[in-house]
């Protein structure tokens, strides 16, 4: 059973007021709570088990790597993949430069990269620098006016484009679409395209199998997964991501070094240099196992359901322009009220306690689409509740006397 009542007695933060004002916390696209297990392991990780990892063969060494690597095998069982084809980073956005690096000298000129127009900027600005410098060039995927992806139009434009790369997003952080990946991950295998989908917002809301998805890599935070800052990763399928060119050389990912040459180890272990955020890493296994122990079909009910509630709540205010897609979303909605500043309607919100994230997103392009400057963006996680709902709406149309 999803019992909320003991869900968000897990979140600590949830009990606390902001101006005055009880939370209601709608910005977990920006980055998501913290249940009390996570915190307590990094607090106890620091307190009584701090050592460095795959260096030491003494007693909390060998404590700290043991439950340094069960967590990436955790990790790998929720992705359905292999422990070997997860590689820790500091969270997706370098992840994403991670990978661009690494397949800088598969590049020519004039071969083509496909990104699609509702990108983070963490999933286009990566590919713009590689294109310039290797001389390929970046293609922007087909979308419909209402910015959603058709993946059959991309399909198609993938097999008559033939780009050597296919980025694209498993869910909007923006908006919250969510993208039909297996049309277009089809398409990238027809040609032999390497497919990169940026799951940072889909990796906790949808609990993708990636083994059916069978994209060549997938990036994630975190710290949007319950778990801590400054920490993510990439699976990578094994024979492609051990090939990739390395990212970053120091200490523990070498295999040997003498004074004219190094070698390397393989994956994932290449792409590891230096001491990792080992807290994290450990403390990110309590956010796994607590995502693994709630029911998933569950936890998308009740975030569809609150996500709904919300939607026909926002619709029904005059004046409201919502741009997200309101059926395939993993809970974030983005709008306006008229011509107001987003700013401005964010800041009257937070005196109310609501805490929602205002601006571009990191999504300028879809800003440009829209002709807009920025969206107040109200984002839900598996915490939130219809009465954080009634709270956020009541907020909205007290804030819209005031600017009215």
């Amino acid at each position: 059973m999803f019992d909320i009542t003991k869900i968000r007695a897990d979140f600590p933060i949830l009990n606390e007021t902001v101006n005055e004002q009880p939370l209601v916390y709608l910005d977990s696209a920006a980055t998501s709570q913290k249940p009390q297990a996570v915190i307590n392991a990094l607090s106890r990780f620091y307190s009584h088990e701090n050592a460095n990892v795959h260096r030491g063969r003494h007693t909390l060494s060998e404590n700290a790597t043991r439950n340094y690597e069960q967590t990436r095998t955790l990790l790998a069982d929720y992705f359905s993949v292999k422990s070997n084809e997860i590689v820790w980073t500091k969270g997706a956005t370098e992840s994403i430069n991670l990978i661009a690096n690494g397949l800088a000298s598969r590049l020519n000129p004039g071969d083509k990269i496909a990104l699609s127009a509702i990108e983070h900027h963490a999933n286009i600005v990566p590919w713009q620098q590689l294109a310039q410098r290797t001389g390929a060039e970046v293609i922007i995927l087909p979308i419909e006016n209402d910015l959603t992806i058709n993946s059959v139009h991309c399909s198609e434009f993938i097999k008559q484009q033939e780009p050597k790369i296919v980025a694209i997003t498993h869910a909007s952080n923006t908006l919250g679409n969510i993208t039909d990946l297996a049309p277009i991950i089809n398409a990238c295998k027809a040609i032999n395209a390497i497919s990169i989908v940026d799951g940072a917002q889909a990796a906790m809301h949808l609990r993708p199998n990636l083994q059916e998805i069978s994209c060549d890599f997938y990036v994630f935070s975190a710290h949007k997964m319950l778990g801590p800052t400054g920490l993510g990763g990439l699976y990578g399928r094994f024979e492609l991501l051990n090939s990739l060119d390395v990212y970053q050389t120091g200490g523990e990912m070498i295999e040997t070094v003498n004074l004219t040459h190094s070698t390397f180890r393989d994956a994932p272990g290449k792409f590891e240099a230096g001491t990792p955020n080992i807290a994290g890493v450990i403390a990110f296994s309590e956010a796994i196992n607590y995502l693994i122990s709630l029911d998933f079909q569950q936890m998308r009910q009740h975030e569809h359901t609150v996500f709904d509630y919300a939607i026909k709540q926002l619709s029904a205010i005059d004046g409201i322009n919502i741009y997200s897609n309101q059926t395939d979303n993993i809970g974030n909605i983005s709008f306006n009220y008229r011509d107001e500043h987003p700013f401005d309607l964010a800041t009257l919100l937070d005196g109310f306690g609501v805490a929602v994230r205002s601006g571009h997103h990191c999504t300028q392009p879809i800003m440009s689409h829209l002709g807009i400057p920025g969206t107040v963006r109200a984002s839900f996680a598996l915490y939130n509740t219809k009465a954080d709902v009634d709270a956020f709406i009541s907020a909205v149309k007290s804030s819209i006397e005031l600017l009215d």
